[in-house]
């Protein structure tokens, strides 16, 4: 029976790809928006007993499902959705029990105006006919609307209901009369203070209302609130402005954006593409929330961080499928000093996305960073089981050790080599871990013997293994384990082994730069390991579009802000999508001085003398007749001749230039370079300037076949030779004097640097070919010894 790890990497992609499809096309179904709002409109067409079960359905898939929108006159237009569909048709047969249990399941999760609005209409008529007490019953209903949902820019509608049913409370005593002139004096004092649509109406109101109490009361209590009144007008207009940008009536969707549509949202090529649509509703709540979270009207810190928790609610409703969303949010709580509601919050986001395993990382670190272990360690061990991931294993090793030592890392190792999931990734981490944080390279050693008997297959595994024992600087075994690796890898997996070293040390510093402190960008980059990501390709495909599109979203506020500029789209007739048409008629641009432009070609040597054609602009000439010395172009439009620069050069930096070699291409190779350059004789000491550079070589201007690189005899500053005067050597440099008069020796001769990595770049880069062979055997597991023999 063939080993569990040799089954080719070719059939596990091509596994997982069958997966991934399969995949994505049933979340595609699932959360097919024109199927749900079909069955929801059959629904309105069965009795409640049979539309039942479709409701129950349709709010499993989408259970923030309520839509509404904001507008300037009645505050909101009500759009029937799910929770309020279905509650209303219960209220149509007058189930009253079955009303309440809805509403208690979705008022809380649902914070929507007409939602809400539909809940106090339902208990006002439960107790109209209650007297006394079932007004008490409805005034605390309304209390209980306006904490939830007051502070919404919508709910000026909620305030001014509540006012009414407030003055038509009966007072037949002076007491009561007074207590409700009270109650109706708060209630507007709130309002008033509170950004919505209805503020300016709410302040008339009140001002009707406290002149109509009394006159003088009035004049202090106005003066008192105007400044307040003011500010929360002035921040409504603000509020409004980021408002607008949001879609009320969008259902809630996993994300299914991509890369084209942020590219095309940062063009501003606005299409009604839904992966487009997606973008521009995730950056419309995140302007919203930053918003909010800043305290815009510097009002108390409960209050603020009240708005604040109110707007990442509603944002929930909508973007219920963005786990940093979710993260963000118990982040906030926990910075904010409420670890309890952060916690909460975790929980939801865990039941709204079970199968998100970096926001579990994330919520362990929370408990763990609270001291909660225990709690933190079964957040760990349901990414546990027979399911377990490699990265849950490898996450999990490590939390033991930080938590209850070595011995408990190691214990749960053995027990993780047995899983079938134990890819060759654990073996790495352990010995890594053993290696860098216990020190023990020998355990770590042993451990990537073992692994490679299950991973001998595995480039990746290989490439780990010889990195470690490069740190050990064991050239020997580096050497056994490559012929033994290349000796079992089939053709085309060697080949990684031969070219990913070189392929990695090209690329760093190019993507270096770290994810956004603070976002759950950066807890997956805390919690991957190698090619392990502690979340779906779908969902680290998002963070990275919303990381791009957050970086650029300044940059998209001042190209929408264009001078004098004016924006259109246009769909072509030609199939080439959205075209953007921009008026700069009057608007000033500055254009580069295309008569300056010199051709670029690698093959040019310094010195070459392009200077630009006087007669025809933009055309760029290298006459031969303008000089028989070459000339260089200046910053200042002048050109200077290799005499005159090297007159002002010191004869320390002549010599250094005469030393570099002719390079083919823009830039030499490094080691080479420096291999010569050390070896070099630059005279170090003060000296006196001397006329060297008027023996330096000078040749005539290329002709027209040199720009296009078919003439190569063109002179360059390597070729240069200056011979150092005497006052410019130093005593200390005796045996370099030495070399230098042996003036036969050449680059081939002089002696290589003993780095075997460089020598061997230094010898790829002269053409020499070297031949080696011999073997080296592992040896024992236990004890790491070698043997063998080297040729």
């Amino acid at each position: 029976m063939a080993d569990e790890g040799s089954i080719s990497a070719d059939a596990r992609a091509e596994s997982e790809t069958k997966d991934k499809e399969a995949s994505e096309s049933g979340v595609s179904d699932k959360y097919n928006v024109e199927a749900a709002e079909s069955l929801a409109a059959e629904a309105l067409l069965l009795p409640i007993s049979d539309a039942a079960p479709i409701y129950e359905q349709l709010l499993s898939t989408f259970p923030t499902a309520f839509g509404y929108h904001h507008s300037n006159n009645d505050g909101l237009c009500p759009l029937a959705k799910y929770w309020k569909q279905y509650v209303e048709a219960y209220m149509a047969v007058k189930n009253d029990d079955a009303v309440k249990q809805i509403f208690s399941r979705c008022l809380l999760n649902c914070l929507h105006i007409s939602l809400w609005r539909c809940y106090i209409q339902f208990i006002r008529k439960v107790n109209e006919k209650k007297a006394a007490e079932g007004q008490e019953e409805s005034k605390k209903a309304f209390e209980f609307m306006l904490n939830y949902i007051g502070t919404d820019i919508a709910s000026g509608p909620l305030w001014m209901e509540y006012i009414t049913f407030l003055k038509a409370l009966p007072a037949t005593t002076a007491q009561e009369g007074s207590q409700r002139m009270t109650s109706i004096r708060k209630a507007y004092q709130r309002a008033i203070v509170t950004p919505t649509h209805h503020v300016e109406q709410l302040w008339r109101d009140y001002e009707n209302f406290e002149n109509s109490v009394s006159r003088a009361l009035a004049k202090g209590l106005l003066s008192e609130y105007q400044p307040k009144y003011n500010s929360a007008r002035a921040i409504y207009r603000e509020r409004k402005k980021y408002v607008e940008d949001i879609d009320w009536t969008m259902l809630a969707v996993p994300p299914t954006g991509s890369y084209k549509a942020v590219i095309l949202l940062m063009l501003f090529l606005l299409t009604n593409d839904r992966s487009m649509k997606e973008e521009q509703q995730y950056m419309a709540w995140k302007r919203l929330l930053a918003f909010e979270k800043g305290n815009p009207q510097r009002i108390d810190s409960a209050s603020s961080n009240k708005r604040a928790a109110f707007t990442y609610e509603q944002c929930l409703m909508y973007l219920y499928h963005y786990p940093d969303i979710w993260y963000d949010y118990a982040t906030w709580h926990a910075k904010s000093g409420s670890i309890d509601s952060a916690i909460k919050v975790f929980q939801r986001a865990l039941k709204a996305l079970p199968d998100s395993e970096v926001l579990r990382y994330a919520y362990a670190e929370l408990e763990e960073s609270q001291g909660a272990i225990q709690a933190a360690k079964k957040i760990y061990e349901s990414l546990l089981g027979a399911n377990a991931t490699a990265l849950g294993h490898i996450q999990f090793i490590r939390f033991l050790r930080r938590t209850e030592g070595n011995e408990a890392a190691f214990k749960y190792f053995l027990e993780a080599r047995k899983s079938p999931n134990c890819s060759y990734h654990v073996y790495v981490a352990y010995a890594m871990m053993a290696f860098c944080l216990n020190k023990d390279s020998k355990t770590a050693h042993n451990v990537f013997e073992a692994g490679l008997k299950r991973f001998m297959h595995e480039p990746g595994y290989i490439l780990e293994y010889a990195d470690f024992l490069s740190r050990l600087n064991d050239d020997r075994n580096i050497r056994a384990l490559f012929e033994r690796a290349l000796s079992s890898l089939p053709p085309k997996e060697s080949v990684e082994v031969e070219q990913r070293r070189k392929e990695a040390l090209s690329q760093i510093g190019e993507e270096g730069a770290s994810p956004s402190e603070g976002s759950l960008h950066d807890v997956v980059s805390r919690y991957s390991f190698m090619d392990l990501w502690p979340c779906s390709s779908m969902e680290l495909d998002h963070l990275a579009r919303q990381e791009c599109l957050g970086t650029n979203i300044s940059k998209k506020a001042d190209m929408s802000t264009l001078p004098n500029g004016t924006m259109s789209m246009d769909n072509s007739s030609s199939g080439m999508g959205p075209t953007i048409k921009t008026s700069m008629a009057s608007a000033k641009i500055v254009y580069p001085d295309t008569s300056r432009k010199v051709v670029y070609d690698p093959m040019q040597k310094p010195g070459s003398g392009f200077v630009p054609n006087a007669t025809t602009p933009g055309v760029v000439a290298a006459s031969s007749s303008l000089s028989s010395t070459p000339v260089v172009p200046s910053i200042g439009g002048t050109t200077k001749s290799l005499d005159e620069i090297f007159k002002a050069v010191p004869p320390a930096l002549v010599a250094f230039i005469t030393n570099l070699p002719s390079v083919e291409g823009p830039s030499p190779d490094v080691d080479v370079l420096l291999s010569i350059l050390l070896q070099s004789n630059i005279p170090s000491g003060p000296g006196k300037p001397t006329n060297s550079a008027q023996q330096l070589p000078v040749g005539p201007a290329p002709s027209t076949s040199d720009l296009s690189g078919s003439n190569r005899s063109w002179q360059n500053l390597g070729s240069l030779t200056v011979k150092p005067t005497k006052e410019g050597r130093s005593g200390k440099r005796k045996g370099v004097d030495r070399q230098e008069d042996d003036e036969t020796a050449t680059v081939q001769s002089r002696p290589l640097p003993r780095d075997v990595f460089r020598m061997r770049q230094i010898q790829k880069a002269r053409g020499v070919t070297t031949s080696q062979t011999g073997s080296v055997s592992a040896g024992s597991i236990i004890s790491g010894e070698l043997s063998g023999s080297t040729e």
